[in-house]
């Protein structure tokens, strides 16, 4: 009885190359790198060397994306004088009339 062969995965498709360093990726990107990431693990796909390389970036990319998160917050807080205060829209922003 011929063995079936279980279908190859192209690791360049899931992480193409060159993968650039979490430091060098915008926000955005970086989460949409880490979306990807988290699709390709549920979807059970990756061989376990593969699987523990995409916990590793992925584990990379989350601490990233908090760091940047971290210093808008930061930021925020700066151009408002040390205090977070709540966004508050204002009703010409909104195209009506507050409430």
């Amino acid at each position: 009885m011929a063995r079936s062969k279980s279908p190859t995965i192209d690791v360049e498709q899931i992480f193409p190359a060159p993968v650039l360093s979490s430091l060098e990726l915008k926000f955005e990107a970086a989460l949409g790198e880490l979306e990807q990431i988290v699709q390709n693990m549920e979807g059970g796909r990756l061989p376990l060397e593969e699987s523990l390389e995409a916990y590793r970036r992925g584990t990379e990319l989350l601490k990233h994306c908090q760091q940047q998160l971290a210093e808008a917050e930061r930021k925020i807080q700066v151009f408002e004088n040390g205090t977070l205060r709540d966004f508050e829209p204002s009703a010409a922003a909104t195209g009506g009339n507050p409430q």
